[in-house]
């Protein structure tokens, strides 16, 4: 990688965007210096992505001017910015799922007519690239067959491979697990050293500390602050975030666990290929208390919640809940479990969460829309919807307050607040939660805790998955770990640390005697 001779990257001066009546940018001015990682954060709906979109020319900017190594540019297509040396990794990628890595690195820029000679270019340059960059994907796998780690690595590679020197993530490590965040991190080194200017968008205060050297803070589509990152602290970048201080611990009571109102015996369950991911299961969930399942990503939290909800049903064992013997013989669906009061907020908002082409009323009653509260004589009573809807937008701070826009057009943490409002507010008696607070900015988090502690002070049990062990250790009154499908520990949340629960996480922990050898 060629060395840089001006000192910033990039720099923007007056950016300006506006979509009707939302000022998504407003005088947006920033430098990026050279050979750095740069973090930006700012609250859902700060204008952060919408930014980071202008860079990338998905959209072009009202007002203001774009300066690549001291050059001023015009990035009018996705094409001007990858000319420009510009690339971007999106939160959810843009990859086709049953072509091969290499297809899809090559896609777009095959190398012209004569294709043999292009693939073996291409391979040839993506071996560089991997040794380069610690970048290790076999080249002729399907994408679709690999984790979501690797997959990721493929994006980073398609930019590298069409000479990106700056690079954008957006949300990078939202969908990846603590091992392959940290890996993560390890390739953005490894890119700086090599001088490579790294863009890194993300709600996470913790990485921004620990990976950037610069740090940017954005709310309500302007520029506030610019800090380096060594002089700063999760306090102060929080509160730029937010405009107001905010706690970052959860403030809450001692449990005063009640009576079972959830327990389940020897669940197993056998997917369509024949692969056990369940393995005899037992749980007891009290009311007034919130039970933490602890685990890498792929450890059977997602088939146990899916189970536990309807969505999937047992191949072995049974759930006793409101009076009720549910098992493979007696089995009950996702709509009979919620009419026995139990809310489900699933693991992926976009596959099981939401019609992303629904509006946001539409959204906001999905699973619950044959209820008596939002239906007439012979329609559905919309206004019913609406006043609701413009309730819990203000309850919760979702933003912007428009229960007429377009699920898919609102940003992923106000999606997620779509969907938690949704299960919270029918009075649950039993919570199933999968990570809450993916994908979703500091001041968000800390209404979404503190409506989860509100329900379990209200008599109510709550199942919490989680991949951040911080939320884990901080909401939970117990917790469970899992493993390859199946329950290998139990600690009280007042014995609950990092190295244990993360030694149990890795299967590594003998009850008694402390870590296997």
């Amino acid at each position: 990688m060629t060395q840089q001779t001006h000192p910033y990257s990039i720099e923007l001066e007056g950016i300006s965007k506006r979509f009707g009546t939302v000022q998504a940018n407003k005088n947006i001015d920033l430098q990026v210096p050279a050979g750095t990682i740069h973090g930006i954060i700012g609250e859902n709906g700060a204008g952060k992505s919408t930014l980071m979109s202008i860079i990338y020319g998905f959209y072009e900017a009202d007002s203001g001017a774009i300066s690549i190594d001291g050059q001023q540019v015009s990035i009018r297509s996705s094409e001007d910015a990858i000319h420009a040396g510009i690339g971007m990794v999106h939160q959810h990628f843009m990859l086709v799922e049953n072509f091969s890595v290499l297809e899809n690195v090559m896609l777009g820029a095959e190398g012209g007519a004569l294709l043999k000679q292009g693939i073996a270019a291409a391979r040839k340059e993506l071996k560089r690239l991997e040794q380069e960059y610690s970048l290790d994907v076999d080249v002729e796998a399907i994408v679709e067959d690999l984790p979501v780690g690797l997959q990721q690595r493929v994006e980073i590679l398609k930019a590298l491979y069409r000479g990106a020197k700056i690079l954008i993530l957006d949300e990078p490590t939202g969908v990846l697990t603590p091992q392959e965040a940290d890996h993560l991190f390890r390739i953005l080194k490894s890119l700086k050293e090599q001088g490579v200017t790294v863009i890194l968008i993300t709600h996470k205060l913790r990485e921004i500390l620990a990976s950037t050297d610069n740090v940017s803070v954005m709310r309500q589509g302007e520029m506030v602050a610019h800090r380096e990152t060594a002089q700063t602290d999760k306090e102060e970048l929080a509160e730029l975030m937010v405009g107001k201080k905010v706690r970052l611990k959860v403030n809450k009571d001692e449990a005063q666990p009640q009576q079972t109102v959830l327990s389940a015996k020897d669940l197993s369950f056998f997917d369509g290929q024949g692969v056990e991911r369940l393995k005899k299961v037992s749980l007891e969930l009290k009311a007034g208390e919130i039970l933490g399942i602890a685990g890498v990503s792929g450890n059977g939290q997602s088939e146990l919640l899916n189970v536990l909800s309807g969505i999937t049903p047992m191949s072995s064992g049974e759930i006793q809940f409101a009076g009720q013997i549910i098992s493979a013989s007696a089995p009950k669906n996702a709509a009979q479990m919620r009419d026995l009061k139990m809310a489900h907020v699933p693991e992926d908002r976009h596959k099981m969460g939401l019609v992303t082409g629904f509006e946001a009323y539409e959204a906001a009653v999905l699973g619950y829309h044959d209820s008596d509260a939002y239906n007439g004589k012979l329609l559905m009573d919309r206004k019913a919807m609406l006043d609701e809807c413009n309730e819990r937008m203000a309850a919760w701070d979702v933003r912007p307050p428009n229960p007429h826009l377009k699920t898919a057009n609102f940003s992923g943490g106000n999606q997620q607040k779509i969907v938690i409002a949704r299960e919270v507010e029918q009075n649950p008696d039993v919570l199933l939660i999968g990570q809450p607070t993916r994908g979703v900015d500091i001041g968000a988090i800390e209404n979404i805790h503190e409506q989860i502690v509100k329900l379990r002070d209200a008599g109510k049990a709550i199942l919490l998955v989680s991949v951040e062990l911080d939320e884990i250790m901080a909401l939970s009154d117990r917790i469970i770990v899992m493993f390859d499908g199946a329950v290998v520990g139990e600690v009280t949340a007042s014995d609950a640390n990092e190295r244990t629960l993360g030694l149990m996480m890795a299967n590594a922990w003998n009850e008694g005697q402390g870590a296997q050898a």
